[in-house]
């Protein structure tokens, strides 16, 4: 499925395609831009710490089993946007998405919207982590404040943007390959596209 058809059926269905509107909860989010440029973090209090180990947890508990990307084709998730890389930043690699989820405009840490692959350079793909995704104006309407889990707060990401989507907020979680940078940031230097022939196993 291409990107833009992706975005329509998203608009069509949630009538949100042009919202851009500033709100409360966006300016709680984490800049996506700012986070993309820097490696250097506010250092994590010990609860912090603490809940950021469980949700790593939670994800490797509930995502072991889509270590087989066919389990996750089975269960609705879909290869969308080709491997995503971010030149020197790294890359986010596969986005298996799950369109339901993403439409029901609710975050569960035992659901991820997506789960993230990298492509190996036998042409097998490797799981390492997931990605939560809500579209802002769905999160917005019910909250006065940007989502997160477990204490992580989620970036967000304005439109346009390399995806097509309208504007959302999303919090990758790699926990299934270690990141550089840490485990919630958006790009990981340790994962890479030059594996990915555009097609999947």
């Amino acid at each position: 499925m291409k990107v833009g058809r992706f975005a329509t059926q998203l608009g069509f269905s949630l009538g949100v395609l042009a919202l851009t509107s500033f709100s409360p909860s966006r300016a709680l989010a984490q800049d996506h831009d700012a986070h993309m440029m820097t490696s250097q973090h506010q250092p994590q209090t010990a609860v912090q710490k603490t809940q950021g180990n469980a949700l790593v947890k939670i994800i490797r508990d509930v995502t072991e089993r889509f270590k087989d990307v066919s389990v996750a084709e089975n269960e609705g998730y879909s290869l969308l946007f080709g491997c995503v890389s971010g030149g020197d930043y790294g890359a986010m690699g596969l986005h298996f998405v799950n369109f339901p989820l993403v439409a029901d405009g609710k975050i569960d840490a035992t659901t991820p919207e997506i789960v993230l692959y990298e492509p190996t350079p036998s042409g097998r793909l490797r799981i390492t982590g997931a990605d939560f995704l809500v579209l802002a104006a769905d999160w917005d309407k019910t909250h006065t404040s940007a989502p997160e889990l477990n204490g992580q707060l989620f970036h967000f990401f304005e439109a346009p943007n390399r995806f097509g989507l309208p504007p959302f907020y999303t919090l990758h979680v790699w926990a299934w390959k270690d990141n550089p940078n840490g485990t919630f940031t958006n790009w990981n230097p340790a994962v890479s596209c030059d594996g990915f022939n555009g097609q999947t196993p």
